[in-house]
């Protein structure tokens, strides 16, 4: 119930903020770029925190989720809403599809699957015209929807609620028997087979909520940027962010990827304003560097520790 009540909160002050005037125009901008660092991380670590499987692959899914949302509006002028939905959905289809080729591997071997099946999906979309081809595609706004003042306020909130969702989707596969058996599989594959769990479903499981949940994520992007192009799409760094801030939050809770998220997206939007966009990657990798060795469990672990301790 607590959770409920903390995520009915957030809809309400991420909708009061949207409507407040007060509000500087570029809090929207940087805001809804940690919400979508929310909803990559949160949904990568049902895989690759949980389960223990490793994917550098979410550009794949970001980016196909990007162009899902712009066919659809170009063929169709279809709505925000059936956008994410559709985007989803592809990305879940290809979730499903990468498991089936991919999840027998383990380790380093399964992470370069991952890498390539980024690369194919950027390949097909630098060689479709339809969507601008390498060059990319110019996007024309549609009118903001009221009570909304600018596109990008109405995108801070939908990102809100997908943030929502995505947490709440990590929360209740943690709690049920759906993460006990992930967290089996992550310590030992082989005991969890033992055990009669069924590991192969589970993990084609998780790789498809964390696909659709990624798919997600990049459907909105297109009409933020009001630009979308194949390299930026399809970025290896999606990928390494989506797996850093679970890192330096903790993997092994469904909060610690959240504030990862939210402590790195945040330092990287001050770091952008303040120095420079080309210096986002040496934090995330040095953030990384220092909590891989000085706190492994990440900052949830280590919270739990010092509560321990003082106790």
């Amino acid at each position: 119930m607590k959770y409920w009540i903390g995520a009915a909160v957030v809809v309400i002050a991420a909708v009061g903020a949207a409507l407040s005037g007060a509000v500087n125009e570029y809090f929207f901008y940087a805001a809804y770029i940690v919400l979508t660092f929310v909803v990559l991380s949160t949904a990568w670590n049902i895989l690759g925190g949980y389960a223990g499987y490793v994917n550098f692959g979410t550009g794949a899914f970001f980016g196909l989720g990007s162009y899902s949302a712009v066919v659809l509006f170009k063929a169709l002028g279809a709505p925000r809403a059936v956008q994410i939905v559709a985007a989803a959905a592809v990305g879940a289809a290809l979730g499903f599809g990468v498991g089936i080729m991919t999840l027998r591997l383990r380790g380093i071997f399964f992470a370069i699957a991952t890498v390539a099946i980024l690369f194919i999906m950027e390949t097909l979309m630098v060689n479709w015209r339809y969507v601008g081809g390498a060059t990319g595609l110019q996007l024309l706004r549609p009118d903001v929807m009221a009570p909304f003042s600018s596109y990008t306020r109405m995108l801070f909130v939908v990102m809100a609620l997908l943030a929502v969702v995505a947490v709440s989707v990590a929360r209740y596969v943690q709690v049920s028997w759906i993460g006990r058996g992930l967290r089996a599989i992550r310590d030992s594959e082989e005991a969890a087979e033992c055990s009669g769990v069924p590991t192969l479903r589970l993990k084609l499981f998780a790789c498809t909520v964390s696909g659709a949940r990624m798919g997600a994520a990049g459907a909105p992007m297109p009409m933020y940027l009001s630009f979308i192009e194949p390299a930026s799409s399809f970025s290896l760094n999606w990928g390494v962010s989506a797996l850093a801030m679970p890192m330096i939050g903790g993997t092994a809770h469904w909060i610690g990827p959240v504030v990862g998220a939210l402590l790195l997206g945040s330092i990287q939007q001050i770091v952008t304003v303040t120095i420079s966009n080309e210096i986002n990657v040496l934090v995330v990798g040095v953030l990384l560097v220092l909590f891989v060795v000085l706190a492994p469990d990440g900052i949830v672990g280590l919270f739990k520790k010092w509560i321990h301790y003082f106790k």
